[in-house]
């Protein structure tokens, strides 16, 4: 049964009940601290959307009718308990502010967050920080539900219902060993159809760099790649160990292969009209993110 329209008078109410403890109208007026004829207004329209007489005024002040005295017996534990709901918000707004949690996507959370936690905690020395890895997918549910205060995701789709902001670029990159075959034409570009029967080494699903690879392959192709030597792996370095083997191509951030390539340990394949740069995302439940985590996120597009 839906709560009638004028039980979310709860003001008029608790206003009715200093009526009945102080006997008059101005007193109560003053211990709110509105006037006398704001009071004067606000009981008189209770009294007509409840359809009862609630009050007698006279010179000598205000006395409760017998109805008056009815809503005001039953209005003490309805205004008992709105006060009990509005301190419980309060705590938990201040537990809040002096948390923080973040779920990151695996890119972000090895190469980026790091150095945007320390920063944080250089202000906020005694701020408690938590930091949870995620695939993209699962960082949107965090948020979502209020488990993140930020997230920060590598996919190339970004929920309507949660506010947004991107906070830089990373590429994806197509990697092998440096023996494996397809290196020697590491100076000639493939073409997008190369890729359809390559062993390729993937994220699994719900991961933004898969996401985002399969969307612009698909992009390339004009239709949607089939792929049956593909691998879905639940981590860069697992990929990373499997190219490393010769079990195929990797396709992984830049940021996470940079070293092997420029060791030459591993080789990167390009391919033509296929662009792998992509933003990346912090993301916020509601309209505007929290203190701490506005702060976390100016720190992030510096």
């Amino acid at each position: 049964m839906p709560l009638p329209p004028w039980i979310s008078d709860l003001p008029a109410l608790d206003l009715l009940i200093s009526v009945a403890e102080t006997g008059s109208v101005g007193r109560a007026a003053h211990a709110h601290g509105i006037t006398q004829p704001s009071a004067s207004a606000r009981l008189t329209k209770l009294e007509r959307r409840l359809g009862v007489p609630l009050l007698v005024r006279s010179r000598k002040g205000s006395l409760l009718t017998p109805a008056g005295e009815a809503v005001v017996a039953w209005s003490h534990g309805v205004v008992d308990a709105a006060r009990t709901l509005a301190d419980g918000v309060l705590t938990l707004r201040a537990d809040r502010q002096a948390r923080l949690h973040v779920s990151a996507s695996l890119t972000v959370a090895e190469h980026l967050l790091p150095a945007w936690l320390l920063a944080l905690r250089r202000t906020h020395p005694g701020l408690d920080i938590s930091a949870h890895v995620a695939n993209s997918h699962d960082v949107v549910e965090a948020v979502r539900s209020g488990t993140a205060d930020l997230g920060f995701v590598e996919s190339p789709h970004i929920p309507a219902d949660l506010g947004s902001r991107p906070v830089g670029e990373d590429r994806l990159v197509l990697v092998v060993d440096a023996g494996y075959p397809l290196a020697a034409r590491a100076g000639r570009a493939l073409r997008p159809t190369d890729l359809a029967d390559q062993p390729l080494l993937l994220r699994e699903p719900g991961s933004g760099t898969r996401d985002t690879f399969l969307s612009r392959l698909e992009q390339a192709l004009g239709y949607a790649p089939v792929l049956p030597h593909a691998i879905s792996l639940g981590s860069t370095t697992t990929i990373l160990a499997t190219v490393r083997a010769g079990g195929g191509i990797g396709v992984i951030s830049s940021r996470a292969a940079a070293a092997a390539v420029t060791a030459g340990e591993l080789v990167e394949l390009h391919v033509d009209g296929l662009p792998l740069t992509r933003p990346l995302h912090a993301l916020w439940l509601g309209r505007t993110p929290t203190a701490l985590a506005a702060e976390m996120l100016a720190i992030a597009v510096r």
